[in-house]
Order: structure tokens, then C-alpha cells, then sequence
């Protein structure tokens, strides 16, 4: 099967968000994937580092969108992991929706291990999902998580995954350096974890992030070998699309995990 991540530009509002979702679904399921991935947060968009107070988006606007991307990805025939802000009942979580081909909407993994600067924001989530559409078994794991916590990607593939897909949000538009060579050591650690995660695994990986001007890491897809399948280009917005082979994501290695 074909999978899709999303590499969109930064939104200026939940609209414009909703517009680059319509655009760059309509260009996966025109390259015939069954689903894709946008970047953690996408709506409204990750909070940026700014002396103000995290302005919290507003909930009947967050429901709305939700409902757009179902409609979204019926009218398309693809599956959408949208992440995004979410009012649960203990607050405001950074969650990745899950919504089937048929624009039914499946739940959300919410983040569990949130970075130390995102704890005035959000409340944490408290349990992991697997969710399953065409037949593909996947696990969620948001940024810092897939990053840092190790944990959360083997959970998923331990309980059957054949990948885990990553959203996730590193890079500026306003200071940096654009990196010229995907994985080089002179780049942060972040594409050198996405080989571990899979690798370690033995399932596929998928991570997407935001298009800026200097990205931190491209939106890439790894094998369960943990070698690059494909990656976008930097720079460049799009919907990145590759073949994966759903009998090579045998969980090997996760499932001798001696859990003691």
C-alpha cells in the first residue's frame, strides 16, 4: 500500500490550515495512498516561542475542523491522521485525530510525554492506541515522544503495528541554518532517531513535519531495516508518498523485547 506525509507550510489560521489539509489530501489520494500525516498541531498550528501567553484556540472552531477533514477525506477515499489541539475532559491535549476513508472518525491519541516547555500548555494524555484502517495497524507517537521516549514507539510495536507515524514540529522561519544532506551529522539528532525508531523496531516509521526555512528534519519515511525510503525535500512543501510492503514490518526485534 501507499502511505502519505505532509509536509504543509506553517498555518496562518484554522482556514488556512484547513485549505493546505484540502490541497495536499487531494495530492496523496491522486498518487493513490490509503492515508496521511499532517505535522503535530497542525491546527491551529504548533505553538511558536513568543513572549505572550499561549492563546488557546476556541473549541466549537477546533470541532468544526474536525468535521471538515471528515468530509475531507471521504470526498478523497484516504484516511487522515490530522493533528491538532483537543478540549478533553481533563483540558486541552495536543492529540492526533484519526478519521478512516470513509470520513469516519476513529479517535485520537493524545500526547503522553509532553516536552518540559509545552507543560503550561497542554495536559498530558494518559494511555496509548493502536488504530487500523485498510488493513494497515499503526501507533502514534507526537515529537518529543518519538524523539525522546523510545517507549512509546516499541508499545505500538509490540501490539502489532506495522509502522509508526510521527508527527512532529522542528524548524523556524526565522533563524537557522537549511540543511543540505538528509541525516548529516551536522544536523540536530532528530532524522538519526526516525532510523532508531524503525530499526529497533523492525517496523516502518513515518514522520512528518512542518515546511520551513530552516527545518530541523525533513518529513521522512524509514524501513523497518531503518534505512531512508524517501524523504521531502527542504524547503519544499508537498505530500510525500512511498510503497511499503506490510510483510517486512514483522516487529522482530520489538517482540524478543525481555520485558523485565
Amino acid at each position: 500500500m501507499k502511505i502519505a506525509i505532509a509536509s504543509p507550510v506553517y498555518p496562518l489560521s484554522v482556514t488556512h490550515a484547513l485549505a493546505e489539509m484540502e490541497k495536499l489530501t487531494m495530492d496523496a489520494a491522486g498518487q493513490g495512498a490509503s492515508i496521511i500525516c499532517f505535522p503535530e498541531t497542525f491546527i491551529p498550528g504548533y505553538p511558536l516561542k513568543t513572549d505572550d501567553p499561549y492563546q488557546a484556540p476556541d473549541k466549537q472552531e477546533l470541532e468544526s475542523a474536525l468535521e471538515t477533514a471528515c468530509k475531507t477525506a471521504l470526498r478523497y477515499q484516504i484516511a487522515i491522521i490530522l493533528p491538532m489541539d483537543w478540549y478533553s475532559e481533563s483540558g486541552l491535549q495536543n492529540v492526533a485525530q484519526v478519521i478512516s476513508a470513509s470520513g469516519e472518525w476513529l479517535g485520537f491519541q493524545a500526547k503522553v510525554q509532553l516536552d518540559p516547555s509545552e507543560d503550561h500548555i497542554w495536559v498530558p494524555g494518559t494511555e496509548r492506541r493502536l488504530f487500523e484502517t485498510g488493513g494497515l495497524k499503526f501507533g502514534i507517537s507526537i515529537c518529543h515522544e518519538g524523539f525522546r521516549y523510545p517507549e512509546t514507539v516499541r508499545w505500538a510495536a509490540v501490539n502489532g503495528a506495522h509502522i509508526v507515524f510521527h508527527p512532529h514540529f522542528a524548524g523556524s522561519d526565522i533563524s537557522g541554518r537549511k540543511p543540505e544532506q538528509w541525516g548529516s551529522m551536522e544536523q540536530p539528532y532528530y532524522e538519526k532517531a526516525m532510523m532508531m525508531r524503525a530499526l529497533e523496531n523492525t517496523i516502518y516509521f513515518a514522520s512528518a513535519n512542518y515546511t520551513t526555512k530552516f527545518p530541523e528534519s525533513a518529513s521522512s519515511i524509514i524501513a523497518p531495516d531503518g534505512g531512508l525510503m524517501a524523504h521531502q525535500p527542504y524547503g519544499l512543501p508537498g505530500a510525500l508518498v512511498a510503497e511499503i510492503d506490510l510483510s517486512k514490518a514483522t516487529g522482530l526485534l520489538a517482540k524478543r523485547w525481555k520485558m523485565a
